[in-house]
């Protein structure tokens, strides 16, 4: 019997990573995750007793807890990261050090045969040309320390080789490893809870994908590697390049009650407006499982379970 691929997840119970493993193990790999659990949650009981799972409580910094893990893996995924602007302003050297150091020590350690996909941002567009998409060749001009940390990273992998990077969208849907902080998942919640939100900046666009979609990527990467490698790829809903005004529009139709308003003075920290085409990756064989609708549906179910923000990163 062939042995089965090798995976290695750093920070793999994490938001992604939670929902990811388990469908990895799902399709007969084997994951080995290392994380530090500094959200002080179990994301992966549930696959405890999955015999080609095994897990690390470590830092992904580390070179002597990495070492030994990346000697018995085929392909590695640098999950771990502090994801999003507010929580990398809070902690800079942090994100310097788990966001692009931890990388590069990854890739010093992986001999040429071993395989990268590397999840990063594609908040790297900073600001898009109106009316334009941004494509994989779209210059790259990232408004916060986070989309920095994400780019450098993906030009260490990709200049490295043997790898594929994923620029994903913004992420939405429940994940055993919940985040309330992300766009949708934050207005679908205020939706429900609250009926209202103000919005800052209410035109600026950007593009959604689902958590599970990013996991279906991942999968899609692995099975085609040879002929998508070196390159990277967008990830998101071709349907959802939506403004912040207008995705709020899509929830009131699940949440008749909802309102929502332009806030009269104020500005959105996160600057980030454009337009995204995910063409490069649908001409690979590749496209979106959920919809935004089906995610808002699901979003509304969950809140019904969650009723505080421990479950957001900042």
């Amino acid at each position: 019997m062939a042995q089965k691929t090798r995976i290695l997840v750093t920070g793999g119970a994490g938001y992604l990573g939670s929902t990811m493993v388990p469908a990895m193990l799902e399709q007969g790999y084997a994951v080995t995750v290392l994380d530090n659990f500094m959200f002080k949650q179990a994301p992966l009981a549930h696959v405890c007793a999955h015999p080609d799972f095994d897990i690390v409580r470590g830092d992904a910094r580390d070179e002597a807890v990495l070492k030994p893990l990346i000697a018995k893996a085929d392909v590695a995924i640098p999950l771990a990261a502090l994801v999003g602007a507010p929580l990398c302003n809070a902690d800079k050297i942090g994100a310097e050090t788990i966001n692009l150091g931890a990388v590069k020590t990854l890739l010093k350690l992986l001999s040429k045969d071993q395989c990268v996909l590397m999840p990063i941002t594609n908040s790297g567009y900073g600001v898009g040309e109106k009316g334009k998409e941004c494509t994989e060749d779209s210059p790259l001009r990232p408004l916060s320390l986070y989309g920095t940390t994400k780019v450098d990273a993906e030009k260490a992998a990709l200049d490295r080789g043997n790898a594929i990077s994923f620029r994903l969208a913004t992420v939405f849907g429940m994940s055993p490893r919940m985040r309330i902080d992300l766009l949708v998942n934050d207005f679908v919640h205020r939706a429900v809870t609250d009926r209202a939100v103000v919005l800052f900046e209410p035109h600026f666009k950007r593009n959604y994908v689902h958590v599970r979609d990013v996991a279906r990527a991942f999968l899609h990467g692995l099975k085609n590697f040879d002929a998508m490698k070196d390159r990277p790829y967008n990830v998101g809903l071709s349907d959802a390049n939506l403004s912040k005004w207008e995705l709020c529009e899509r929830i009131q139709k699940h949440v008749p009650g909802f309102v929502f308003m332009e806030a009269p003075i104020g500005e959105d920290p996160d600057k980030r407006d454009y337009i995204v085409s995910n063409a490069r990756i649908e001409a690979t064989g590749f496209n979106p499982a959920h919809s935004l609708d089906s995610g808002i549906a699901e979003l509304m179910k969950g809140f019904k379970m969650i009723r505080n923000t421990v479950y957001g990163n900042v």
